[in-house]
């Protein structure tokens, strides 16, 4: 029996409602729904934190979860097996005493994934039809670096040395390049998520014309095309070139956009990037975040206080990766 005087098997359940579901309130109904067991809110909570504390333990001591599976890593344009790492922070809002609103902290998500090449662009070493990208990933409130030794655990046991090549995704987040070359040396290049690139634009026309989301939407896609066709050079010219009318607070974004540009240029070669077959992003590190992170902590009205954050976080981790890591977890846990 657990702690919480639960059997195994009931306490695997108790854990993916309290990881899944918008409330340990509403994963003890979802348990009491899928297995006409209703256990209290406190010891779902309770529960789903111990689980964290424990992957938390196993990744502190460097023990790997699920033993070593190397994978086929897809090829990119130039017939060059690719591995990718992702990391990026995500803000979590947190409780202070008695209840009280605090600070926000962040909490980071590092991936390694072997995302499904684009047949439109990549011609060797296609996948077969309907699979998608595999992915194990590590979130919690760690420092980086800790994070570090933690995400090149789940590399060591996919075999990313086997990777030809290792291109890194991430957001503009200060010191994360320079995580991702301490920590993967054999990275060939660090990319700025296109997504992310592209809500500087977005905002830069959304001040243009604040009152007509449509008009704004134009100047969004022809900036977006143009950095994607082009890069971060031309994109960076393009507002110094435009002609532009007398908006309020026009001219603060007009200043922010180009210097956020040339501190990232160096990441922002989309075309040399595409033409080899590489990710730009297309989201996946912003939607690790979201979907590790987000949908279970950054909830409407929810604040957390530091512990449950971090062992939520290596709890929904685990559960999003790949299946094979939530079971080999458990059933690790179980034998023990």
């Amino acid at each position: 029996m657990t702690d919480q005087r639960l059997s195994p098997a009931v306490g695997r359940l108790a854990t993916l409602g309290g990881a899944v579901a918008d409330g340990f309130g509403k994963g003890a109904e979802l348990l009491e729904e899928a297995a006409g067991i209703r256990p209290g809110e406190s010891t779902v909570r309770r529960t789903t934190e111990a689980t964290g504390g424990r992957l938390a333990g196993h990744l502190g001591k460097g023990r790997a979860v699920g033993g070593k599976q190397p994978r086929p890593w897809f090829q990119d344009a130039l017939g060059r097996s690719v591995g990718y790492i992702g990391i990026d922070a995500t803000g979590v809002r947190r409780q202070g005493i008695r209840g009280a609103a605090a600070e926000g902290r962040m909490a980071y998500v590092g991936m390694i994934a072997n995302p499904r090449p684009d047949p439109e662009r990549v011609f060797a070493g296609l996948p077969e039809p309907g699979e998608s990208m595999r992915a194990r990933y590590v979130s919690g409130r760690d420092p980086p670096a800790e994070m570090g030794p933690r995400l090149r655990e789940p590399g060591a046991q996919v075999g990313l040395d086997r990777a030809e090549v290792w291109v890194a995704l991430s957001d503009g987040g200060s010191g994360l390049e320079d995580f991702v070359r301490e920590n993967f040396p054999r990275v060939g290049g660090v990319i700025l998520d296109f997504d992310h690139a592209a809500e500087y634009l977005a905002k830069l026309a959304g001040v243009l014309h604040p009152n007509d989301a449509a008009a704004a939407l134009a100047p969004t896609k022809a900036w977006s095309r143009v950095l994607r066709d082009e890069g971060g050079e031309v994109m960076i010219a393009v507002p110094e070139a435009w002609d532009w009318p007398g908006v309020t607070g026009l001219a603060a974004v007009r200043a922010a956009v180009p210097g956020y540009f040339r501190n990232q240029v160096h990441r922002m070669d989309y075309p040399s990037y595409e033409a080899q077959g590489w990710y730009i992003g297309s989201g996946a590190v912003e939607g690790a975040c979201e979907t590790v992170v987000g949908q279970r902590l950054e909830g409407s009205g929810m604040r957390w206080g530091e512990e449950g954050a971090h062992a939520v976080g290596h709890v929904r981790a685990s559960y999003r990766s790949e299946h094979s890591q939530w079971t080999a977890f458990w059933q690790r846990s179980t034998a023990a």
